[in-house]
């Protein structure tokens, strides 16, 4: 199993690579594909398979259709070969070398993730997190009899409202946007 985490990470730091560097914007969605793909594998991998079915149907299916759709509908071309601009690459190296100190200096004095995670603890995150459920969901949950797509849609539409309509409403106002700039241009 430890084989395959490699493997699927590998996949997404590749692909995540092939966003960034390719100079096709046709080419970078494709990628980004892959680094879903990617994802949810690493998700199936941690027994998430709701999430990671949701991962490839909305995210490399939908999310991937709308962005080609607008790529297309703008007409980006290729970049034409051009030389580098050596400060903005050196800039970029710098902010990425300063970043991974950040992120080193951060997880070296992160003592939480050197604590063990007992069954104990376990249930009492579960407790609080499903506080708000009806005893029966709790009665089931115990007995492992709920399906995590019901508990996915309970959390998502009583706790994770507000973010998800938030989410809901930049994707609209992303697309229409688009759409304005795409008519502009063709006038």
């Amino acid at each position: 199993m430890e084989v395959l985490f490699y493997i699927f990470s590998a996949i997404m730091i590749v692909s995540g690579l092939g966003v960034v560097a390719s100079r096709n914007p046709v080419t970078s969605a494709m990628c980004l594909v892959g680094s879903f793909l990617g994802l949810a594998a690493l998700f199936i991998q941690l027994d998430a398979f709701f999430i990671g079915i949701i991962q490839i149907l909305v995210y490399a299916g939908a999310v991937m259709v709308l962005f080609l759709f607008i790529i297309m509908l703008l007409d980006l071309k290729a970049e034409e070969k051009k030389s580098v601009n050596y400060m903005a690459f050196a800039g970029g190296l710098i902010l990425a070398l300063i970043f991974m100190v950040q992120l080193s200096a951060v997880l070296s004095n992160f003592e939480a993730g050197d604590v063990g995670f007992t069954p104990r603890q376990a249930q009492l995150t579960l407790d609080k997190d499903l506080a708000g459920l009806p005893e029966s969901a709790n009665e089931k949950l115990r007995e492992d009899k709920l399906p995590d797509v019901h508990l996915v849609g309970r959390m998502i539409f009583t706790k994770y409202n507000f973010p998800l309509q938030v989410v809901g409403v930049l994707l609209l106002v992303s697309t229409v946007g688009v759409i304005i700039l795409s008519k502009r241009k063709l006038s």
